[in-house]
């Protein structure tokens, strides 16, 4: 589809996100394609390394929230839950070049990709509590673990927008690279990658990600079945509700 562009070129397959229009959001259909992109990527012995990146001035601003008012789905069949199996179940290399904003999933994928560099204008965010919600992508257990869970738990409950130079303190991203050099260096990581032997590298990420891989699966489906109940809650309609109106919301008769 338009909106996610796939190509393979010299053993990388490079996805990018291009909804400009929408500040890259992330519609049902784009989740479907990612998650196609990412199984495609497994099943081709010609990929041997992923790069996945937005605009310059912007990776992905998260979920469309007005999806967001109109799901009306059963917990745990959200559109967005074969891309997160996918992008934790990824056998090969994932790079990520992140300039602009990368909000809720644009920040908590980036917990499973394995290089993640940021443009000095990257911002950061995780604003589920904000909105009612909670946090998904298994950030409530992988978060924690990389950044501590002090430095996690304001990220997780106040969410508010953070820095690059915060999301390197956090252990979120790898380094921050100057903005007109952070495609042609992430590629240049990508192919780099793709230049290793190819059983090497992926057994390697497979003996890195297996102690946690049962723990990110469960916590993955904890997440999506609470998020989906979150969804309905009064809470999170206020919240969306005062989002979509630009207006502040009012939780004082929440208990």
């Amino acid at each position: 589809m338009s909106h996610v562009r796939v190509e393979t070129q010299d053993r990388v397959l490079r996805i990018e996100l291009a909804r400009p229009e929408k500040k890259n959001a992330l519609s049902p259909d784009m989740y479907a394609a990612l998650a196609a992109a990412f199984a495609a990527a497994d099943a081709d012995a010609n990929v041997r390394a992923m790069l996945i990146h937005g605009t310059s001035g912007c990776f992905t601003s998260g979920n469309d929230v007005r999806d967001f008012l109109e799901l009306e789905r059963a917990p745990g069949a959200s559109p967005a839950s074969g891309f997160l199996r996918a992008i934790a179940a990824a056998q090969k290399p994932v790079v990520a070049a992140v300039g602009g904003p990368a909000v809720g999933v644009g920040t908590t994928m980036l917990l499973h990709f394995d290089l993640i560099f940021a443009a000095p204008n990257a911002r950061f965010q995780l604003p589920f509590v904000p909105l009612g919600l909670l946090p998904e992508a298994a950030s409530s257990l992988l978060l924690p673990m990389v950044a501590g869970y002090q430095r996690a738990a304001e990220l997780l409950l106040l969410g508010q927008p953070f820095t690059a130079e915060k999301a390197l303190a956090a252990g979120i991203v790898t380094e921050i690279v100057p903005q007109a050099e952070l495609l042609d260096y992430a590629r240049t990581a990508a192919l780099a990658l793709a230049a290793l032997p190819p059983a090497s590298v992926r057994m390697t990420k497979a003996l890195m990600k297996r102690a946690l891989a049962p723990a990110v699966r469960e916590r993955m489906q904890e997440e999506l079945a609470l998020f989906g109940e979150r969804l309905k809650s009064p809470e999170a309609k206020e919240a969306l509700g005062a989002f979509l109106e630009k207006r502040k919301p009012d939780f004082s008769r929440f208990s």
